[in-house]
């Protein structure tokens, strides 16, 4: 069984890292933790949580996304739709619907989900946000739970993973095989300054 532990990050793209930074790090409040950069590369980091990250490059001829509301079906290629980040509660989902709106960001309403409370809204970079808090009576993690009146094959065969239905290694990666090999990070194993 693998053990995740989170997102580590989302790697997002801007154009201007700095209207970027006002939105990530001063207006939602999420530190800015990391960043590379040198001629023609920039990468910066900001924290969600303990465990989780969003990242943006900044691409000098990147375009803003079109906007399209979130959950709404499109056409063609597309993987995208939205990020989506919990808040711990209810006043935390206030205090930044209020924020936003004291800023002229549009914000939705409240929308209650049965399952989260959620706010939508859309960064400097039309990259659709929702921001959610869990409604504590319901667990769907703890209770899993089916609610498509005519659910895919793989959906009706429950919530419980099945790594039977892929093949397994034969042996693992043997030690004198396992190979790391030296990315645009390591500056951050050297001392500061350095």
């Amino acid at each position: 069984m693998i053990h995740y532990t989170g997102i580590n990050h989302l790697a997002m793209a801007t154009k201007d890292m700095d209207t970027t930074i006002r939105f990530w790090r001063d207006l939602l409040e999420m530190p800015l933790v990391a960043g590379l950069g040198h001629e023609g590369y920039r990468q910066y980091f900001f924290s969600i949580s303990d465990h989780d990250m969003i990242a943006f490059f900044e691409w000098p001829q990147v375009e803003n996304l079109p906007e399209k509301d979130h959950g709404v079906p499109v056409k063609g290629p597309f993987a995208f739709d939205h990020i989506a980040l919990e808040v711990d509660a209810q006043e935390d989902l206030w205090l930044l619907k209020d924020r936003l709106e004291a800023n002229d960001i549009w914000v939705s309403e409240v929308v209650d989900h049965g399952f989260i409370l959620s706010i939508y809204t859309f960064d400097p970079n039309n990259i659709p946000i929702e921001f959610s808090t869990p409604v504590r009576e319901v667990d769907l993690r703890a209770q899993p739970q089916m609610h498509d009146k005519t659910p895919t094959p793989r959906g009706r065969e429950g919530s419980l993973p099945r790594p039977d239905m892929w093949k397994q290694p034969d042996r693992p990666t043997p030690l004198k095989d396992r190979m790391i090999y030296p990315g645009e990070g390591m500056v951050f194993r050297k001392p500061i300054g350095k």
